[in-house]
């Protein structure tokens, strides 16, 4: 197992810099047309389609792909799985950033922004929707409280750091709790929608889908970070602590597809998914990227490297996120009756919240202690 190298290095970031300085600036001015024109200046949105890409993507795939912070905090802290520390920061920053995107994107999203707040003082404790609100309002504090301690190291504030240490386990248990109630309450949010939600995809067991597949892909962010960090940074990745998420990830995963497959066959039968239709295909796409990993981990169990763990990871983060538009968007265009395809200013907007993520990572990195120095240990 080896951990950093050595000083970070930021020469292939600022190859992206050109790239990412004209993306954040044509989102900056379609922001201006979503906020002082109106969604119809930049959404093929309609009032019998109001969720699309940004509800689709940078809601609900946002929410899922930030699941790495709960998961790796609870193996860390809950399970005492000290050798996962090395991985640590970097995943809550992550997982904070993509809660943040997930509250911009929201922003972007509702007809009138400035009442986002109102689901602090309007309670309605039946409303699903109500308890996704504070969960991840209340989520994105933890998240914030447990990134403290590094800008507080960086600051100097050791008496603050240490005061905040006293809290880390009941914040971890926090974590956990409101993350397991609002990743499986996106998924209540569809159960109101029987007739119009596919039967591939609607199902009383959805919040659990949503649950399981959240694990999964929690497991898959953290070892994709760790291998786009050790290539943008020049870290030298560690290995067994990678091969160990990989194996969590395919535990996971077979969690999840052993439930996901008896329900779709108690549904509509396993013989019935490949029907010719449109839906049929995104199924099969989405089942195949699921199936992927373990199938690369039965060829190569006896000689897995990160390449192969690396590719089962972006596999599992990709159905993870096919299964999400499959839910929001494809799953519910026929039922709905409409024909919907995002507009080119709708993916340009949400790359520009991506790269404004990934700008703020890199700066992050650059500026405070996200990869700690170790002494260097051998493969």
């Amino acid at each position: 197992m080896s951990n950093v190298t050595g000083g970070l290095s930021f020469d292939r970031p600022r190859m992206w810099v050109p790239v990412g300085a004209v993306i954040i600036l044509l989102g900056l001015v379609l922001t201006y047309q979503r906020f002082f024109i109106g969604l119809g200046a930049v959404t093929n949105l309609t009032d019998q389609q109001p969720w699309g890409l940004w509800i689709g993507f940078d809601v609900l795939c946002g929410v899922a792909l930030a699941a790495g912070g709960f998961v790796l905090t609870a193996c860390v802290h809950l399970f005492n799985f000290e050798r996962y520390k090395s991985v640590l920061r970097p995943t809550v920053l992550s997982a904070f950033l993509g809660y943040i995107l997930v509250s911009v994107g929201l922003l972007y999203d509702i007809g009138k922004p400035w009442n986002i707040w109102h689901a602090i003082v309007m309670w309605n404790p039946r409303s699903v929707m109500f308890e996704v609100a504070w969960c991840v309002m209340l989520y994105s504090t933890v998240l914030a409280l447990e990134f403290s301690p590094i800008v507080l190291e960086k600051l100097g504030q050791d008496k603050a750091v240490r005061v905040l240490h006293y809290f880390t386990l009941p914040l971890v248990i926090a974590g956990v709790l409101l993350s397991t109630l609002h990743q499986s309450s996106l998924g209540t949010v569809f159960l109101i929608v029987p007739g119009k939600l596919h039967p591939f995809w609607y199902t009383n067991m959805l919040p659990v889908h949503f649950f399981l597949s959240a694990v999964s892909v929690g497991f898959a962010m953290v070892i994709l970070e760790s291998f786009v960090s050790g290539w943008l940074f020049r870290k030298s990745l560690e290995t067994r602590v990678m091969a160990d998420l990989g194996q969590f990830m395919v535990v996971a995963l077979m969690l999840y597809l052993v439930v996901r497959l008896q329900d779709l066959n108690f549904k509509v039968g396993i013989e019935n998914i490949v029907d010719g239709s449109v839906e049929s295909w995104f199924l099969i796409v989405e089942l195949c990227l699921f199936l992927l990993p373990l199938l690369l981990v039965f060829i190569y169990r006896n000689k897995m490297k990160i390449g192969v763990l690396a590719v089962s990871a972006s596999s599992t983060m990709g159905a993870v996120v096919l299964n999400r538009l499959n839910v929001s968007i494809v799953g519910m265009a026929r039922g709905a009756g409409f024909d919907y395809f995002p507009s080119w200013k709708e993916f340009a907007l949400t790359l520009f919240l991506v790269t404004s993520a990934v700008t703020v990572f890199i700066l992050c990195v650059k500026f405070l202690d996200i990869f700690p120095e170790e002494e260097q240990e051998t493969h």
